[in-house]
C-alpha cells in the first residue's frame, strides 16, 4: 500500500509540474492535471475542484514572473481580475444546474477553431496591435463571461482569454500570455472558493500538486518569455488540438454519443 501510495503521489507531482509548465506557456493545464486527478481515484466534480486548488500556485508563480519583467501591471489589471473571479464564482455556482451537454459538445469546435486562427493568422508575433475593443468595454463583457465558463466547465478558458486578447484587445501574444494568467488565476479563484465552501477540494493532494505547479510554471514562463511568439504560438496550436482530441475521445461525449446512435 505505500508503495502504491508513493507511485500515485509520484505521478500526481509530475502532472502538475508539466501541467504548469505547459499553462504558463500556452494554457490547458488541466489538459494534464484533471485526467491524472480522475485516474489516481478523485470523481470528476473533486478533480476539477482539486485542480483548481494547485493551478492557483502555478497561475501566481507565472503570474508573478510576468510581473516582475514588466509584461503585466497588476495594480491596473485588479478591476478586471475581479470581474473574472466573479465569473468564476457565478460560473462554479451554476455548474450543477447548467447542462453542461451542450458546452461538451461546443468546447471541441471551439478550440478546433482557436487552433486554426493561430496556425494560419499571419504576423502574429509580440508586437501591439490596433485594438478593436475599448478596455472598459472588454473588461466589463468578455473578462467576466470567460471567467464564468472557467467555474461552470473550464477547460481551455486560457486559450479563450489568449484569443481575446489578441483578436480583440489588440496585445501581441507575449503580452497576451502574461495578462491570461492574471485573470485565469482570478477566475480560478472565484470558482476555487466555491468549491471549498461545498467540501469538495483534497487538501493535501491539492497542495502537494500545487508546489509542483510552482516549479513548472515558474520554468514555463522563463522560457515564454525569452522565446515570446516563437514557442507560445506553436505550443497553443498543439494545446487547443490535444484538448479537444482528448475531448473527443471520451466514449461518453455527446458529439460521439450522437453520431453512435
Amino acid at each position: 500500500m505505500e508503495e502504491l501510495l508513493s507511485t500515485a503521489t509520484l505521478f500526481l507531482l509530475a502532472a502538475a509540474f508539466l501541467g504548469g509548465f505547459v499553462d504558463a506557456i500556452a494554457g490547458g493545464g488541466g489538459l494534464v492535471t484533471v485526467p491524472a486527478l480522475m485516474l489516481a481515484g478523485l470523481s470528476p466534480v473533486e478533480s476539477l475542484a482539486t485542480n483548481k486548488l494547485q493551478a492557483l500556485f502555478g497561475a501566481t508563480s507565472s503570474t508573478l514572473a510576468y510581473a516582475r519583467k514588466g509584461h503585466v501591471d497588476i495594480n491596473s489589471q485588479l478591476p478586471a481580475a475581479l470581474l473574472a473571479g466573479l465569473g468564476g464564482a457565478l460560473g462554479a455556482v451554476l455548474a450543477a444546474v447548467v447542462p453542461g451537454d451542450f458546452l461538451a459538445a461546443l468546447l471541441p469546435v471551439l478550440l478546433i477553431a482557436i487552433a486554426v486562427y493561430f496556425a494560419l493568422k499571419p504576423n502574429m508575433d509580440d508586437i501591439d496591435r490596433a485594438r478593436r475593443m475599448t478596455p472598459f468595454v472588454f473588461g466589463l463583457t468578455l473578462v467576466p463571461l470567460i471567467g464564468f465558463y472557467d467555474g461552470l466547465f473550464g477547460p481551455g478558458t486560457g486559450s479563450f482569454f489568449m484569443i481575446a486578447f489578441v483578436a480583440l484587445a489588440g496585445f501581441g501574444v507575449l503580452k497576451a500570455t502574461a495578462h491570461t494568467k492574471f485573470l485565469n488565476l482570478a477566475s480560478n479563484l472565484g470558482a476555487f472558493l466555491v468549491f471549498a465552501a461545498v467540501g469538495v477540494v483534497y487538501w493535501k493532494i491539492g497542495l502537494a500538486m500545487g508546489a509542483a505547479q510552482i516549479f513548472g510554471a515558474r520554468l514555463g514562463a522563463a522560457l515564454a518569455m525569452r522565446n515570446g511568439a516563437r514557442i507560445i504560438k506553436p505550443l497553443l496550436v498543439i494545446v487547443c488540438i490535444l484538448l479537444a482530441a482528448r475531448l473527443l475521445l471520451d466514449p461518453e461525449h455527446p458529439i460521439r454519443i450522437f453520431f453512435a446512435a
